[in-house]
């Protein structure tokens, strides 16, 4: 199964969360076995090359593809998550998206300094948060190894806001 089958599972939802907006859809790559394991296959893949030992993982649909592959690989993962859900000292970033604004944290013990740390998430829009997850590893002192998403919305063009990495996007509208 390649990234062709996977991208035609994914569905547009128009005016989600707010009108104009055209909402990708991954649940039904997430219901099928078959689509979901081909799905972290593709984000495996090029994770491989980036030598690391914990991957990094935005609240919430980047924790069910990170979690997935973290396990598959033997890698740690480390949950970022939105401000306030986190019980211990965090570092914290605040960014825009392309309908709003929120506030990111992770925990401040969860990289070592120096550590190789990539990013795995869903899907790269106006690079907002992957931007914000990569600042909060850069603070805690690990090194930033690269990102690595299922999708990516070429048109929002939220690479170029992102650091000086490596980053991978198995499927691009």
């Amino acid at each position: 199964m390649d990234a062709d089958k996977v991208k035609a599972a994914i569905r547009d939802v128009p005016d989600f969360p707010q009108p104009g907006i055209v909402f990708k859809d991954l649940t039904p790559v997430l219901s099928d076995p078959a689509l979901f394991r081909a799905a972290i296959d593709l984000i495996e893949a090029p994770l491989k090359k980036m030598n690391v030992s914990k991957v990094a993982c935005v609240d919430a649909r980047g924790f069910i593809f990170g979690a997935a592959v973290a396990d598959r690989m033997g890698l740690g993962f480390v949950p970022i998550r939105k401000k306030g859900k986190l019980p211990y000292l965090t570092y914290e970033r605040s960014y825009d998206l392309e309908y709003g604004s929120a506030t990111l944290s992770v925990h401040r013990d969860a990289f070592a300094a120096g550590e190789r740390v990539a990013i795995v998430d869903d899907l790269l829009a106006t690079g907002g948060t992957a931007g914000a997850a990569a600042e909060l590893i850069a603070e805690s002192g690990a090194v930033m190894a690269g990102m690595v998403f299922l999708v990516e919305l070429a048109f929002l063009k939220g690479r170029d806001k992102l650091p000086e990495t490596e980053v991978v996007s198995a499927i691009v509208f």
